[in-house]
């Protein structure tokens, strides 16, 4: 992998991170505005959540491993699946020939 791509995938990392942490703080404004308590316990457990994902991100960046993905859809097959073979389909003009 080219520098530029290793700087990308920390970069990318960096703006989850930022996302999750972003969302945990907006979670403990709405609850303070509500008055309820959320322990300091649980907002450590929930950074020590995310520190797990960034860890486990910068692993499979480095690695190679195949990270979550969230937005969009692979299309190509996992790998060491076999492609199956195209159907042959009957065309009546084809007067009984296979057609593959």
């Amino acid at each position: 992998m080219s520098l530029s791509g290793i700087l990308l995938g920390l970069i990318n990392v960096a703006i989850v991170v930022a996302i999750l942490v972003l969302v945990g703080a907006i979670i403990v404004m709405v609850a303070r505005w509500f008055q309820w308590p959320i322990d300091w316990t649980v907002q450590r457990l929930y950074l020590l959540v995310v520190a797990l994902i960034a860890l486990y991100l910068i692993v499979a960046l480095l690695f190679g491993l195949p990270a979550v993905r969230v937005i969009g859809q692979h299309r190509s097959p996992p790998i060491g699946a076999e492609l199956a073979p195209a159907p042959s389909i009957m065309i009546p003009e084809t007067l009984g020939r296979r057609i593959n």
